[in-house]
């Protein structure tokens, strides 16, 4: 059973953090809504977002922050951050800086659609990942 966010905790305390102490961030374009990410947070990444104002995220497969945009230019300035109703999950309304959220070069991450009992590519690759990225990166 999942609980409430208890909002007599202090806000930080408040959020539900997994096993391994991180929370999923969905992140959303603030101007049209769209969705164009997930990532996790970890409680100083989600701190240093909110010092910074710009989207840092923690990376699992390197196990370090993971600043957006450092790399690319891409960044991701934060308009708000909102829980979910469990305190288990982070929506994140962004200006997307540069219109690339997604490492392959597209919009948003969520370019795959299922269409006939198959997933499409349904985005353009707006800009070559090799133009982005200094080294090489996973598609």
């Amino acid at each position: 059973m999942s609980h409430p966010l208890d909002l007599s905790l202090p806000w930080l305390d408040a959020l539900q953090w997994n096993a391994d102490g991180l929370i999923p961030a969905i992140v959303q374009d603030a101007q049209n809504g769209k969705l164009l990410m997930f990532a996790y947070m970890n409680r100083e990444s989600l701190l240093e977002t909110i010092r910074t104002g710009t989207a840092v995220y923690w990376s699992r497969s390197r196990k370090s922050f993971w600043k957006k945009g450092e790399e690319s230019r891409h960044f991701q300035k934060i308009h708000s951050i909102r829980a979910d109703c469990d305190g288990d999950a982070l929506l994140l309304s962004v200006e997307q800086i540069g219109c690339i959220s997604c490492h392959t070069g597209r919009q948003s991450c969520f370019f795959h659609e299922l269409s006939d009992n198959r997933w499409q590519i349904v985005e353009p690759v707006l800009r070559d990942p090799k133009e982005i990225y200094r080294k090489e990166v996973y598609r």
